[in-house]
């Protein structure tokens, strides 16, 4: 029977101090480990006082670790703090340190000061459900900054779209059916040169074919048509003031789209190099589905700190795919984990999503869950990103990249239901040969 690898022990720690953290000024409180006064103070939130703070309880402790807790994971106040070694950080979910208010505070009564008592409570006698702060290598952590900074860029970019398409719905909507998607430099290149359909209209065929060819890479007969459709098409409206105040939004949109896509592309750019250096992305690369995009994403949700997850369910449950049992009475039932990383539980499931194209076996785990039912699309999807945790897991710990065959001949000894169809999609199969299972290919 398998064990789970023991937690590394904590240090003995001189003090414990909470900090609720706000834009201009934190509430601290702490308390010596020993014994003694509790103590408040405020904290103005600058790198000069957060210095002379941790400076303070460096000479009065002798350096010994001093135990910190803090609402926060990410942000100005973690980034200053986490820079001295004396410091143990605790970060905690803002959704357990409210339901611990609200359990001695019924009332709803709520102040800084309290807050800060009430996470040092936590600090000092709940430490076991709270994990210290790990700083993973350096370019693991530049890959998780910029994958979800190039995610926020991207939802910027869709939102100007559609703003961009509202707009032209107004005074020009023949550009989405004629040139979409709207966010292509081909379209910003007509609407620069032609910003309403008169002015469109009145351009010479000869110089609409010369645009066309330039930008649009149609065929004569194409081209010929599009320029037919141009000249018959009716304006959406003849009023001026929606014309100019419509259009003049359409430019500014289309800035913002070309600076969006620029600096994505730029990002994309910075992301493939550090990924190609990065050790773990072999291991990643060999998943089937796992692209350009997906793999930098899984590399930043796994880490590089190989003691960081005791197993595979610690990753399940940590990234929301994992789901939750919900029982009360004679009820039960199984629901989706809501409190996680969003930006990890979207990036199992976005790869869950493209192995099923290319992994036979994740198609049929796909389709067995869905039961011809597309509504539970998503719940199957996360069915199959369940287990290809526990498979990128195990090749993660053991620093090898993913062999279906392994996992195949694993199935066929447990006697999956799916190792027959399996051999079926992709060739494989397992003889009896002298009482041992022995994995083949088809000829």
């Amino acid at each position: 029977m398998s064990t789970l690898p023991a937690l590394p022990a904590e240090p003995v720690f001189a003090a414990f101090a909470a900090i609720d953290w706000a834009s201009k000024e934190h509430v601290v409180a702490s308390v010596p480990a020993a014994g003694g006064r509790l103590e408040t103070r405020k904290l103005k939130n600058t790198p000069e006082a957060i210095e002379l703070w941790a400076a303070s309880l460096r000479q009065r402790f002798s350096g010994a670790p001093v135990a910190v807790a803090i609402e926060q994971k990410r942000g100005a106040v973690i980034y200053m703090l986490s820079k001295y070694d004396h410091l143990a950080l605790y970060p905690v979910p803002p959704t357990m340190s409210a339901s611990y208010r609200h359990a001695f505070c019924p009332s709803g009564a709520k102040d800084d000061h309290g807050d800060a008592l009430f996470l040092l409570e936590l600090l000092r006698h709940h430490r076991d459900r709270l994990s210290p702060l790990q700083l993973d290598t350096p370019d693991t952590r530049l890959l998780r900054f910029l994958t979800e900074d190039r995610r926020r860029l991207v939802e910027q970019k869709v939102s100007v779209v559609q703003q961009l398409t509202d707009c032209l719905a107004q005074y020009f909507p023949q550009v989405r059916a004629w040139f979409a998607p709207l966010d292509t430099p081909r379209c910003a290149a007509l609407l620069k040169s032609w910003a309403t359909l008169p002015q469109l209209q009145h351009a010479h065929p000869g110089t609409l074919k010369r645009f066309f060819s330039e930008h649009c890479s149609w065929k004569d007969d194409r081209i010929a048509e599009q320029i037919r459709l141009i000249y018959a098409a009716i304006p959406a409206t003849h009023d001026e003031v929606v014309v100019e105040a419509r259009s003049r939004k359409t430019d500014a949109c289309l800035a913002q789209i070309r600076v969006l896509r620029d600096q994505i592309a730029a990002y994309d750019k910075r992301i493939a190099a550090v990924t190609a250096d990065h050790p773990d992305a072999p291991i990643f690369r060999s998943f089937p589905g796992a692209g350009v995009a997906l793999v930098p994403r899984l590399i930043a949700a796994f880490g590089s700190d190989r003691k960081q997850w005791r197993n595979a369910d610690d990753l399940q449950r940590f990234s929301g795919i994992s789901p939750i049992l919900v029982a009360s009475g004679n009820t039960r039932r199984v629901a989706m984990r809501r409190a996680c990383p969003k930006f990890v539980r979207q990036t199992f499931h976005e790869f869950a999503a493209h192995s099923i194209r290319f992994c036979p076996w994740a198609k049929l785990l796909y389709e067995h869950h869905l039961k011809g039912n597309k509504k539970r699309h998503h719940s199957a999807v996360r069915a199959v990103a369940f287990q290809w945790i526990r498979i990128a897991y195990r090749c993660w710990v053991n620093h090898q990249p993913y062999d279906e065959r392994i996992f195949l001949a694993a199935q066929s000894r447990r006697n999956s239901p799916f190792s027959r169809e399996n051999a079926a999609h992709t060739g494989i199969q397992f003889l009896n040969k002298a009482g041992f299972q022995k994995l083949t290919t088809k000829a």
